[in-house]
This record gives C-alpha cells, structure tokens and sequence, in this order.
C-alpha cells in the first residue's frame, strides 16, 4: 500500500504560480510512476501529467508549456510547478502513482484556486 500527500496548493491570482508537492510512502518510490490529476466542480477529472519511472513527462494539451512536472527519488517526491495560472485551472489537484496504471493510488487531493 502507498500513501500519497498531496501539499502546495492554495489561492492564487491570474498569471501567478504555484508548485504542488506529493510526498509518497515506501521503499520503492523510484519504480512507480507517477501522475497528477485534476476535477473542477461539475466536471469531469482530467490527467494533467504523468513521469516515469525513467523521467519521460507528458502533458495535458491545456497545460503544455505552463506546468511541470518532476521528481526527486531521494525525497520520495512528486512535483507540479505550474506557471501562468488561469481560472480555468481552479481544481482539486489529485496526486496519483501505480507501479502498471499511473492512478493505481490517491492522495487526497489540494484546492488550487485561481482568481482575482
């Protein structure tokens, strides 16, 4: 079993940043890979990043060149930054891991709210 604890996420303006962390139990952190996921009030949850294990990243199309994400295996961390913050990405934050399916485990989730 793997728990995930999700921290970083907060209140925001448009055009600010943000950089949610995920600190993960376990000893091997290194293999799993890892995800975040988001779900907006009235909508459905959507997948804003994955990282391998080997450090392959893919995006969202809708936050492609605005978030990163990345890991530090030594502090059993996941990482999202995410910069020119929108309205539109107000959402609870969801980070996730699995060793075959990257939303095997859950944490419980952030509040990022964007606005002015």
């Amino acid at each position: 079993q793997v728990q995930l604890v999700e921290s970083g996420g907060g209140l925001v303006q448009p055009g600010g940043s943000l950089r949610l962390s995920c600190a993960a139990s376990g000893s091997i952190f290194g293999a799993y890979a890892m995800g975040w996921y988001r779900q907006a009030p009235g909508k459905q949850r959507e997948l804003v990043a994955t990282i391998a294990s080997g450090g392959r990243t893919n995006y969202a199309d809708s936050v492609k060149g605005r978030f990163t994400i990345s890991r530090d295996n030594a502090k059993n961390t996941v990482y999202l930054q995410m910069n020119s913050l929108k309205p539109v990405d107000t959402a609870v934050y969801y980070c996730t891991c699995g060793l075959v399916r990257v939303d095997d485990y859950w944490g419980q989730g952030t509040q990022v709210t964007v606005s002015s």
